[in-house]
């Protein structure tokens, strides 16, 4: 409507609700249902750092483990007592109820967790009559009692106790009333939450909104959510549950988990606090989100997922040229919020798809204001897209693409002058394949001619260069090769296809990548390779060569 002021994004990531961490629990599962993703396994020390990290951002409850499982746990809760002092979450000891036919003052599993030295408890119970019957192979009743006891137990030693109604959702589409009958049966025995639970992760928003309408309805518990993600929707079912009334949600960090993981804790979190105004972490932390994702990757030793919702490097990344055109007037018009409300910057990504706007915005993030350099931006617009034509794909190799740039712009300023470079491999006796590159250049004045073996033939021509200009530049021995791609782009051609390289630098606080293309895969890795060094270079503020073209 003409004349209206239009709403404007997030912009400070504060919320219209005030911070109150008890009415709305952010639980964080990531030390327990977390690492039981395929392929990730944690030290007690670096359960230890990512309970810090998840303190750092703000998170309300911590999930240690089960300590009445294995000995790693066991080892966590009596490190934890000594070495986490943490200031914002509470640590939180998980385990299940008495087994049948044992009282729960005599039960091993419970003493584990009274005795775990944490304040609050998170018990796991049976919600599905057919696990009950079949998997615990008891009765309705026994089940019943073994909740009521263990709940009652643990509350009159003194903790606060959760419960996770594990299997709920499909239990209650089965058998409703005995699934409704365990959160009332734990409510009325002390559970301050009841957690209705998609083990499975196959249920959808609609069923989630409806089911938990119809558990407050019935029982009155405060209850909480905890959902997996087969069937893709695991933080929508959170949202859309916390909209239908829980006050305790659960997750992991970055969505680990077993199968396909849990509920991204973060996304959730991001979502509660910019789309559903609700404070969940002291004012100040939700900036925190990226570095926090970033760190507990580092953790776990897990390659961040570029494409993760607000947290990715790829979540705010502009590439097709319109886009870049209406984000360079109003970045509002193509981001559902500020990225820096979560700690990100806007990315632009150049490509063949890349017009005058999306070199603009690219060069402001490099500190060149290009706004009245209309024809060397028509230049850098066409040679783009013709080396795209050719092969090169600039948006996986910006330090590349930055020295492009500045070549076009601002006159590129080199460190050596190449004469020439030779690459030999030769199979040796007894069936050894040996690689020897030689390279000769002249930098400040000086001519050098260096030769090096290698476990290959790029890395022979790493060498070799390195070796040419350590003489002018000794700061190259803190630079080192971390990634190396190839790819054929035409298979077709067979041996005679052009090749395509991609290389990762790093000097061990970042990582830059560049990119060569050519039918000789040998020069293409070494157009990769002087972007490589040239780049590092000029970030260590190396002085050029004078006299180089």
């Amino acid at each position: 409507m003409a004349g209206a002021e239009r709403p404007k994004i997030l912009a400070e990531g504060r919320p219209v609700r005030p911070y109150d961490p008890d009415s709305l629990h952010v639980y964080d599962t990531t030390l327990r249902d977390g690492t039981q993703q395929e392929g990730l396994s944690l030290s007690v020390g670096d359960k230890l750092a990512v309970a810090r990290h998840l303190d750092d951002l703000g998170v309300g409850f911590i999930e240690g483990g089960w300590p009445g499982s294995n000995p790693k746990d066991a080892e966590f809760f009596t490190r934890a007592r000594g070495e986490l002092n943490l200031t914002t979450a509470v640590l939180t000891a998980f385990g299940a109820t008495r087994r049948a036919g044992r009282a729960a003052a005599d039960d091993p599993q419970v003493a584990a967790l009274r005795d775990a030295g944490t304040s609050v408890v998170c018990l796991v119970a049976k919600s599905d009559l057919r696990h009950v019957e079949r998997a615990l192979r008891t009765t309705p009743a026994e089940n019943l009692a073994m909740i009521r006891d263990t709940v009652a137990h643990l509350r009159a030693e003194g903790k606060r106790v959760f419960v996770d109604a594990e299997h709920f959702f499909d239990g209650h589409r089965v058998y409703p009333d005995y699934a409704l009958e365990v959160v009332s049966v734990a409510a009325e025995a002390g559970a301050e939450v009841v957690v209705l639970c998609d083990t499975n992760g196959g249920m959808l928003p609609t069923r989630i909104g409806a089911v938990v309408a119809d558990v407050l309805a019935a029982t009155g518990a405060r209850l909480g959510i905890h959902c997996h993600d087969d069937a893709d929707c695991a933080v929508a079912n959170t949202l859309v549950a916390v909209e239908a009334g829980v006050t305790h949600v659960q997750g992991t960090a970055n969505g680990y988990g077993e199968r396909c993981g849990n509920a991204n804790l973060l996304s959730v979190i991001a979502g509660l606090e910019t789309k559903l105004d609700r404070a969940v972490l002291p004012p100040g932390r939700l900036r925190e989100l990226v570095r926090v994702s970033h760190a507990i990757d580092e953790v776990t030793n897990s390659v961040p997922d570029p494409h993760r919702p607000y947290v990715g490097a790829s979540a705010f990344a502009h590439k097709a040229g319109l886009h870049a055109s209406a984000v360079k007037v109003d970045p509002d018009l193509y981001q559902h919020i500020d990225p820096a409300v979560v700690g990100s910057d806007m990315r632009m990504l150049v490509s063949e798809l890349a017009g005058r706007a999306t070199i603009e915005l690219k060069g402001r993030e490099l500190g060149l204001d290009l706004s009245n350099q209309r024809e060397a931006l028509g230049r850098v617009v066409d040679l783009v897209k013709e080396r795209e034509a050719a092969g090169y794909v600039y948006e996986a190799a910006e330090a590349s693409f930055e020295l492009l740039l500045r070549d076009e712009v601002t006159g590129r300023q080199r460190f050596y002058t190449l004469e020439s470079w030779r690459v030999i491999v030769e199979q040796r006796p007894g069936g050894e394949v040996a690689s020897e590159a030689t390279v000769k250049l002249t930098s400040h004045g000086e001519r050098h001619v260096a030769t090096a073996e290698g476990n290959g033939p790029v890395n022979a021509l790493d060498t070799a260069l390195r070796n040419a200009l350590e003489k002018a530049y000794p700061g190259l021995a803190d630079l080192d090769l971390v990634d190396y791609k190839v790819r054929i782009l035409d298979g077709k051609q067979g041996t005679g296809a052009v090749t395509r390289v991609l290389l990762g630098t790093s000097d061990g606080r970042e990582r830059w990548d560049t990119i060569g293309v050519d039918e000789n895969i040998i020069a293409a890795s070494w157009a990769a390779l002087e972007d490589a060094v040239d780049y590092g270079l000029r970030r260590q503020g190396e002085s050029p060569d004078p006299v180089a073209p």
